[in-house]
């Protein structure tokens, strides 16, 4: 399985895990899956972090090379964003609409605890329940 992480999911993963359901734990420990994080997830952490909502390592370089070094790297393009710019969300937050439109375009299950974003139709979910 490929996942691609929602924002939230990649930082508890990373800083809080017993904040991950016991699924989500097992689909991130298992080998045999792919785990995505998206570009629009690192400039959000940043942004969470300058805003002092959430506390990251002084180094941000360091962090950043460790944070990624299991990943691979979900690409934001044109087409992205066009899908993200039509999907049908409730809500307007970019972040969520490029993951979503991500996961849709490159076949990926996006891993997130966002009611808004889990049953998107053709856009495949792991709930975090």
């Amino acid at each position: 399985m490929k996942l691609l992480l929602d924002t939230h999911i990649w930082l508890w993963a990373l800083g809080d895990p017993v904040r991950l359901s016991k699924r989500v734990r097992a689909e991130l420990e298992n080998r045999a899956n792919e785990v995505w994080v998206s570009s629009v997830s690192t400039w959000e952490a940043l942004m969470l972090n300058a805003k002092n909502r959430i506390q990251l390592p002084s180094d941000l370089a360091a962090w950043f090379a460790r944070a990624t070094s299991y990943t691979r790297e979900a690409p934001l393009t044109h087409e992205i964003a066009f899908v993200a710019h039509r999907l049908p969300l409730p809500h307007k937050d970019p972040a969520d609409r490029f993951l979503a439109a991500t996961a849709k375009l490159l076949g990926l299950v996006l891993v997130t605890q966002d009611p808004e974003l889990l049953g998107l139709g053709d856009i495949q979910t792991l709930a975090n329940r």
